[in-house]
């Protein structure tokens, strides 16, 4: 059975959000009450970069720093209302998303 292309008319995205675990309750509970979610997947993540100046001494020391990502598919709309949400409840909480085009998607 082909594989199912979703339809380029309704441009369903993946929004990828990371955050600090010191944030990750609060954005559990905030995208559990946002209307355009009907659902999301969270796991721990090590965030590698440049910016050791705000890394702790043991971050320095390992080269990473821990992180949660949240993801979650829907209309790129939809998306895009919900990041301006996100601009608003989270500001300067070190908030990071991204927004990618999804090909394919579905239930086996």
């Amino acid at each position: 059975m082909p594989v199912s292309l979703i339809d380029m008319n309704t441009q369903e995205t993946l929004l990828s959000i990371i955050v600090s675990p010191s944030v990750e309750d609060s954005l559990v509970d905030w995208l559990l009450t946002v209307d355009q979610v009907t659902g999301f997947t969270s796991f721990p993540v090590n965030g590698h970069g440049s910016s050791v100046h705000s890394m702790s001494l043991a971050e320095q020391v390992s080269g990473s720093r821990r992180k949660i990502l949240f993801q979650t598919r829907l209309p790129q709309p939809q998306a895009l209302q919900l990041i301006e949400k996100l601009k608003q409840d989270f500001a300067n909480c070190g908030l990071h998303y991204w927004l990618t085009p999804l090909l394919a998607g579905g239930q086996l």
